[in-house]
């Protein structure tokens, strides 16, 4: 045999052996028991990847977006609870690889996704508890932000990706459907007030009159709602933009968009809209979920999960009351010091009439709103450029700041952070909601902006998103006490910092917004734990925010659906806060806030228990170091 046959025999066999080696590698990761743990973190998420065409296509996942940019996820029931045992499956996986042996850094690994997937364990006696589609959130508003935000139009091929997804709306509102006569057969049947919300948003949506659906023989009216529908309007935007494609091309695109959104599209959403008119009158007026079958356990269950910490209900009510109160003193001694003391008016009517003062508000109208948009756009730049003595570490994606979709802006919140997408396409954008100028008061925009932007959400999660050396679950947020809590903490880090120096009623807005997040604590177990009606959980936080009775609601109705979510921001403040004191104490003179950040920060969302402990080793580390 030849050296130019051997080479290429040799080369050819370990072409093959190394394909052979791929091959079984790549089974073992996904069908079995990886023999390294590492493997079996990134499995979870590969997992849960592939069986989740909408996490792929909303997080931007490289390599496996295109491979489903043209499917839903499948939500029957059968295939909800195949990947629930699944993760029950990777609880137990995960917990047979021998703990002691593991390195430091795969201890924190494990524990930070055992924690994660016990709580799924955990959670299965309420698997059909919570209101699948609600006014916050659900597939009714989430699916039409999905194909807006995240859907790519960069090609021929994302086109026909987009019609596809259209036409199986059905099939997935059926599937939703199904789930929620299951739901409603068990006593799980949201407040009615829950189903007149998303009647309302959804009949919009098809542009049908308030509580009734459109006619099928009205085709002008028709028509005209399917060319005003985002749906239809996101795609045209940016079909025109493409220009591999010809008019004629774009044109023909069109047509089967707006007919898919007619018939298929328009078709499913009447389907939901008929399930829940016969739902309405089925519905009670009692809110808390202690009403649900085994509803005391289950908020419980989901104040723990949400705080991630075993604080119980009435623990939580307390602390927001000790802090309530707090907030309220400081909040009074600014409005003294301006000129605002009135002993005959609450906290809430002074802050209530101050929102009304002219000079603290923008005009009413779109150019109004433009000028709230340029603003939070000035307030970012401005923190971004100071921020080098706290932060040594910054994120690589862009933030853009947004307007809340006018088709769901009616029960959104006051805003909200979306993550930039993993393969670098897309960044950061924070939403605001404008449906009325006259809520975004301009001494509050700051906090928001701190909150929302920077060194809030954005700074955070874009962060963690570009984490290297770590299993891709830790790029992922995972925890809602970390994440809020860490926003939250930014809004006071932000002051600390000097950024509402000679600002007082700037100052008195991130009180206010402060106020807010311990009112939450409050009004959320009160609802829920002590069954407060709806009204007299609005009663309370207009009383001591300041915010008119409609925000209120808005924000009530919210809770009432997302049962132990609103707890999570200040107790994730309080002990990010608890530990950076600690860490003072303890060291001194050494103490750096950049270091201190570093580890909070890079390590992503954690939960809080495990922060401590990871906060705890830096301060046991940084002792060692500087005695040596």
């Amino acid at each position: 045999m030849t050296k130019k046959r051997t080479w290429k025999f040799w080369t050819s066999r370990t072409i093959l052996i190394l394909l052979l080696i791929g091959i079984f590698w790549l089974i073992n990761i996904i069908w079995f028991r990886p023999f390294n743990i590492k493997h079996f973190y990134d499995k979870v998420f590969v997992e849960l990847a592939i069986d989740s065409p909408e996490l792929t296509t909303s997080m931007g996942i490289p390599f496996l977006y295109d491979r489903s940019k043209d499917e839903l996820d499948d939500i029957s029931d059968a295939e909800q609870w195949e990947s629930f045992n699944k993760m029950k499956e990777d609880y137990e996986t995960l917990m047979s690889y021998d703990f002691e042996s593991q390195s430091e850094e795969n201890k924190l690994n494990t524990k930070i996704l055992g924690f994660y997937l016990e709580g799924i364990k955990e959670g299965e006696p309420f698997f059909y508890h919570g209101y699948p589609v609600n006014q916050m959130r659900g597939i009714q508003s989430g699916l039409p932000s999905l194909m807006e935000n995240s859907h790519k139009l960069r090609n021929e091929s994302d086109a026909e990706a987009y019609i596809t997804r259209l036409s199986k709306f059905d099939t997935k509102f059926n599937q939703l459907i199904e789930n929620l006569k299951i739901s409603e057969s068990k006593g799980i049947i949201p407040p009615k007030f829950v189903i007149e919300r998303v009647l309302d948003e959804m009949n919009g949506f098809i542009g049908a009159k308030k509580n009734s659906i459109a006619s099928d023989k009205d085709s002008n009216s028709i028509l005209s709602s399917v060319k005003s529908n985002i749906l239809f309007t996101n795609f045209e935007l940016k079909i025109d933009k493409l220009e591999e494609l010809s008019s004629e091309e774009k044109d023909s695109y069109k047509k089967q968009v707006e007919k898919e959104i007619e018939t298929t599209v328009f078709g499913a959403y009447k389907n939901l809209i008929q399930y829940f008119e016969q739902l309405k009158s089925k519905a009670k007026t009692d809110d808390g979920v202690w009403k649900l079958p085994n509803g005391e356990a289950y908020y419980r269950y989901q104040l723990k999960q949400q705080t991630t910490t075993e604080l119980e209900p009435e623990e939580v009510h307390q602390i927001g009351l000790s802090e309530v109160a707090r907030i309220k003193s400081e909040m009074q001694n600014i409005l003294l010091a301006q000129g605002y003391a009135d002993s005959s008016m609450t906290l809430g009517a002074t802050i209530q009439k101050l929102n009304k003062e002219e000079r603290f508000l923008y005009p009413n109208n779109d150019e109004g709103r433009q000028m709230i948009l340029d603003e939070y756009d000035r307030i970012l730049a401005e923190i971004s450029a100071g921020l080098d003595d706290a932060f040594d570490v910054r994120p690589k994606a862009g933030l853009e700041v947004k307007r809340v979709p006018e088709f769901k802006e009616e029960g959104s919140a006051g805003a909200y952070y979306n993550r930039p997408a993993m393969d670098g396409s897309r960044g950061g954008t924070f939403y605001a909601n404008l449906r009325n100028v006259q809520e975004t008061v301009k001494f509050g925009m700051k906090t928001l902006a701190y909150h929302e932007g920077v060194p809030g959400h954005h700074f955070q999660i874009a962060i963690q998103s570009e984490l290297e050396g770590v299993p891709i679950f830790r790029t992922i947020g995972l925890f809602t006490a970390y994440i809020e809590g860490w926003a939250l903490y930014s809004e006071q880090l932000a002051w600390e910092l000097g950024f509402y120096k000679n600002d007082p009623f700037g100052n008195l807005g991130r009180l206010q917004a402060e106020m807010f997040r311990a009112v939450r604590l409050v009004v959320d177990t009160g609802i829920h734990y002590k069954k407060w009606t709806r009204e007299e959980a609005i009663d309370y936080m207009v009383l001591n925010t300041g915010m008119t009775t409609t925000e209120v609601a808005t924000e009530i109705e919210r809770y009432i659906v997302m049962p132990g979510q609103a707890c999570a921001y200040k107790i994730g403040m309080l002990k990010i806060l608890e530990l950076r004191e600690n860490a003072k104490k303890k060291l001194g003179s050494q103490f750096d806030l950049k270091e201190f950040h570093n580890v909070v920060l890079k390590n992503g969302a954690v939960p809080l228990d495990i922060l401590e402990e990871i906060v705890g080793n830096y301060i046991t580390e940084s002792l060692k170091k500087n005695n040596n």
